[in-house]
């Protein structure tokens, strides 16, 4: 009994649907794209009052940033610019601090910091803070509401990163596939534009990229796409040099591939084609390479832990994804399109697979250390997440794979599919035929056999061309390609093995598509290891005080309503005996203030058996309360309380420790 394969066009409709319906979910769902520099610290604080006018606003960061004259700006209450636009770099050692100096005689009221750079590993990071000069006030300044990275340019900038590696993985990997394990493929039509396909979207996708760099770090604008000022900049920076030597090398990419589907699929000669191949796969390998090291020059193996190591790993890692899914690409194609491809090909190919998951497994496992670096990272940051992801597809993938194998091992011989094919023509022939005549006036045309198709297209026509009917001529052509079709619909199911193994095959592209999608996600989301360390520099897990240096604490909430998660920062300054200001921000999860209708605050002394002290803070803004002349009686741990209510019936009470001095 013959296995009926599915048929392409259908196939490949389902294929697209699912690949397109998973991509928008896996972007819808994301968050802008984080990098892997994080604001560690500011001088003054988030939050902070402070008596006279700073000389300076500085930034710290975890990482190198790449800044521009106007990456800081300070914003006084109307919204009007208070700093000098003289950057200042602060940087010594593994330090990462730059900084701004302010105007002379700033008045009292609340000042905004908003901030703007790019990231080490290419990607947009901004933020903004306030503080204070003599006493908290109201403050007309509007941040935007997109992050960097955001909107229609984010959106478009994202699809061209994918499509890239997309183009990448069939460009390196049909090239792969032909050279290694089906020589004869580089004659074979639809291999060959597969591959120019692939070479095609990676470069478009690099013009693309290019192009929107300059909105994508700056103003979010597309009409920025087109400002030869912003893409002179954009080239002097590291992520523009990567992408112009990334165009550099696909035209030498391009005379790859033209020798590999010229020269390479004419020769004839064993000994010549041997010593092509050789020459081949020589130049390929180091032209992929260089191809991968743009991504791996740019990203985030250039910057963190051990980037000398990262880098040539990152390559490796690159290569292997390549080899493995851009080799399946061309083998689902081949398997379609040409069902003549050998069992040999694909044995060979399964070795190749089976190598480039070994090469994954290892540079992945160092991979996810460099960037995770703990078991809490893993589970509680995105990027953790997204690789718990990746490792699932990663499984189901190989599982596939396996079954794909199997499918390779019960192919039949070519001799015994040529038998099967000729036995199968030998007892179809009967229904081949049927009558020429049909009922003209329903539209029907009159059907030839297949031996009367053949003998239709003699070598030398019998009659003069005039004489022939066209309309019989264009019958016959119809039919012709019918029989044709026919013929390579058996030829495709006359071995059922070779139906299972392009069912599978198919399956395991479509976990491919959403493979890569996820793993285009991560590339531009934050390191799980830097937002932890991130967090740890931001947040004080029971500070001591010391004089003059504030309080802050982070306490999370959950009040079980609705919108009843969320953090209160809290700010004591200056941390001491005495008077004090009190500042409360509350956040919800994804750090943006939250309203709610009421929030109070006790602190008590129970060493002493001092307190509760209750505290009643003043609404300034959204998500902003403060009291000032706050008294604290005497030094020791002090436990300081907050009441959040989120509506009538939610509220929840949290509190911390900490050292007053």
């Amino acid at each position: 009994m013959t296995t009926t394969a599915p048929r392409l066009g259908n196939a490949l409709a389902r294929l697209l649907i699912l690949a397109a319906a998973l991509l928008g979910t896996l972007l819808a769902g994301a968050a802008p794209a984080s990098a892997h520099a994080a604001l560690t610290g500011s001088d003054p604080k988030d939050g902070a009052v402070v008596a006279t006018a700073p000389k300076e606003v500085n930034l710290t960061f975890s990482e190198q940033v790449a800044m521009s004259p106007d990456s800081i700006r300070v914003l006084d209450p109307a919204g009007r610019r208070a700093d000098t636009g003289e950057m200042r770099d602060l940087c010594s050692g593994s330090v990462v601090r730059y900084g701004v100096e302010l105007r002379a005689g700033l008045p009292d009221g609340t000042y905004t910091v908003a901030w703007q750079t790019v990231s080490a590993d290419s990607h947009p990071i901004a933020g903004a803070f306030t503080f204070s000069i003599g006493a908290p006030s109201s403050t007309s300044v509007a941040l935007p509401d997109q992050a960097p990275g955001g909107g229609l340019v984010g959106t478009l900038y994202g699809i061209a990163r994918y499509l890239s590696y997309a183009g990448f993985a069939v460009l390196v990997g049909g090239g792969a596939f032909v050279l290694a394990c089906w020589p004869r493929g580089a004659s074979v039509r639809p291999v060959q534009q597969t591959v120019v396909r692939g070479w095609l979207t990676l470069t478009v996708a690099t013009l693309a990229m290019l192009l929107l760099r300059n909105p994508y770090t700056g103003s979010g604008e597309l009409s920025d796409a087109f400002d030869l000022a912003g893409l002179k900049t954009v080239l002097e920076t590291k992520t523009g040099a990567a992408l112009t030597s990334r165009l550099l090398l696909l035209g030498a990419a391009a005379l790859f591939v033209a020798v590999l589907f010229g020269a390479y699929a004419r020769r004839t000669d064993p000994k010549e084609k041997k010593d092509l191949a050789f020459g081949l796969g020589l130049g390929g390998t180091v032209v992929a390479a260089g191809i991968a090291g743009t991504w791996a020059l740019a990203e985030h193996a250039s910057t963190g832990l051990q980037p000398g190591v990262a880098m040539p790993v990152d390559i490796l890692h690159l290569l292997a994804v390549a080899a493995w899914l851009g080799g399946l690409t061309v083998l689902l194609v081949a398997l379609y399109r040409a069902p003549s491809v050998e069992r040999s090909a694909v044995e060979r190919f399964s070795k190749v697979a089976f190598g480039s998951v070994a090469v994954l497994a290892a540079t992945g496992l160092y991979q996810s250390w460099r960037q995770v670096g703990s078991w809490s990272a893993l589970t509680g940051t995105r990027y953790g997440q997204l690789l718990l992801v990746k490792i699932g597809l990663m499984a189901v993938l190989i599982g596939i794979a396996w079954v794909s194998r199997r499918w390779t091992q019960r192919l039949a011989d070519p001799a015994t599919r040529e038998a099967d094919a000729d036995e199968t023509d030998e007892g179809s022939d009967e229904t081949d035929e049927v009558p020429e005549e049909t009922d003209e006036s329903a539209g029907g045309e009159p059907e030839v056999s297949e031996a009367e198709a053949e003998a239709a297209e003699p070598a030398e026509p019998a009659e003069p061309a005039e004489a022939i009917d066209p309309q019989r001529a264009a019958q016959l052509a119809r039919q012709r390609a019918a029989v044709a079709t026919a013929r390579r619909k058996r030829e495709r199911d006359a071995d059922p093995e070779r139906g299972g193994l392009r069912r599978s095959v198919l399956t395991e592209a479509a976990v491919a598509v959403v493979l890569l999608a996820v793993t285009t996600v991560l590339t531009s989301t934050e390191p799980g290891r830097t937002e932890e360390e991130a967090g740890r520099a931001t947040s004080a897990s029971g500070p001591a005080a010391v004089p003059d240096r504030p309080v802050d604490i982070r306490l999370p909430f959950d009040t079980g309503g609705v919108d009843g998660k969320g953090v209160v920062r809290l700010s004591l300054d200056p941390g001491r005996t005495g008077a004090n200001a009190l500042h409360i921000f509350v956040e919800r999860p994804n750090g943006k203030p939250l309203d709610v209708p009421e929030i109070k605050v006790a602190l008590t002394l129970e060493a002493k058996d001092v307190g509760p002290l209750p505290v009643a803070p003043d609404r300034i803004q959204t998500g902003h309360w403060s009291a000032s002349g706050v008294q604290i009686p005497m030094p020791g741990d002090w436990k300081i309380q907050v009441t959040v209510r989120t509506s009538e019936i939610d509220q929840t009470t949290i509190d911390k420790n900490v050292k007053i001095g």
